[in-house]
């Protein structure tokens, strides 16, 4: 069977067009242990900071990037990019200029407040996963859409979108056997200068992709349990 590719293009301006959307309806035995099954996976997850130098498959992270992708967006703008960085010198390039602004952020920058938040996390500015990692995924928010002509548009929800996009692309990258950790050094603008990303995009997030390392540890930590995040109405 042959696929139909479609180019993605704007959709400003455009009158509706509806197509048929028949799901195959899941077995409800069959529904109910699907649920089980990711609650209890995606409960093991845990944000690493310690990676393996070891190789991991590259299409694991495209097909997880493709997951990402297809998160709902404002408007259906997809106002995101993924740039998978898996140069070492540009990785090293990263890092150095993370690790400057994390001094400068520990050293006081960040305030006192924010610093006690995160001394359970044992997290300071040395930055190694950036380098140890063997995948680095920046992801940009695209703040407007901008044609090949120059012209721009607004996008929508561009904060909401993105930030679904990333928590799928965690999703994927986990239930496929990945570590992975969403790093936001700040200010982050380096990484368009690095990376060197147009001017309607801003750096969103840094995420290092690999295997822990064998001697990684996290955080002793404990997440709230469903009664004390869910309110039934």
């Amino acid at each position: 069977m042959i696929m139909e590719t479609r180019k993605w293009f704007p959709i400003h301006g455009q009158e509706y067009r509806g197509v048929p959307y028949r799901p195959a309806r899941m077995d409800r035995e069959e529904s109910v242990a699907m649920a089980d099954h990711l609650r209890r996976r995606m409960n093991e997850r845990r944000t690493v900071r310690q990676f393996s130098t070891d190789q991991v498959p590259e299409q694991v992270v495209r097909d997880a990037i493709a997951v990402a992708a297809t998160a709902p967006s404002g408007a259906h703008q997809q106002p995101w990019t993924f740039v998978l960085v898996k140069n070492p010198e540009v990785r090293r390039r990263i890092r150095e200029a993370a690790e400057n602004e994390e001094r400068v952020s520990y050293a006081g920058r960040l305030g006192d407040e924010w610093l006690a938040a995160l001394r359970p996390l044992g997290t300071d500015a040395e930055k190694p996963h950036l380098t140890d990692a063997p995948y680095l995924i920046v992801v940009f928010q695209q703040r407007y859409l901008l044609d090949e002509d120059g012209t721009t548009h607004k996008h929508y929800y561009g904060d909401e979108s993105v930030g679904i996009a990333v928590g799928m692309l965690l999703t994927a990258l986990h239930l496929s056997g990945l570590a992975a950790l969403t790093h936001t050094p700040s200010p982050m603008r380096f990484l368009s200068e690095v990376l060197e990303r147009p001017r309607n995009e801003k750096a969103f997030a840094v995420i290092p992709v690999g295997y822990p390392a064998e001697d990684c540890e996290v955080p002793d930590l404990v997440r709230k349990t469903l009664d004390q995040v869910l309110v039934e109405i």
